[in-house]
């Protein structure tokens, strides 16, 4: 159950944010994962539920976008298609995950004064 301890590190991060804003309050957070972070999606939104109880984010709802996996060529052939080897067809090398492996905090929608 580590989605716990993300939303944590998510809600320092948060807290730092709006204090740098002089925020009154959080009004929504949107959240980008990669389909292969390792994260439970619903157990991520449970987390965040119980954790905003009587803080600055309460009235803000968590919005995620998930980010699907997306495979290059390591020598700069593009990308490698779903589905297939994850070997470049040109050069024989191995593919890298470009996308799909991120958790990113990637907006806030704070009310300031």
């Amino acid at each position: 159950m580590h989605e716990y301890s993300i939303v944590q590190a998510m809600f320092d991060q948060i807290e730092a944010r709006a204090r740098e804003c002089r925020a009154l309050s959080v009004r929504r957070v949107l959240v980008r994962i990669g389909r292969s972070a390792g994260v439970d999606v619903p157990l991520l939104k449970t987390a965040y539920d119980n954790f905003r109880v009587r803080t600055i984010c309460e009235g803000a709802p968590l919005d995620v976008e998930e980010i699907p996996e997306r495979w290059t060529c390591p020598s700069g052939h593009g990308d490698l298609v779903p589905g297939r080897k994850l070997v470049c067809e040109v050069c024989g090398r191995p593919g890298r995950l470009a996308a799909g492996d991120e958790i990113v905090l990637e907006r806030l929608e704070l009310e300031v004064p």
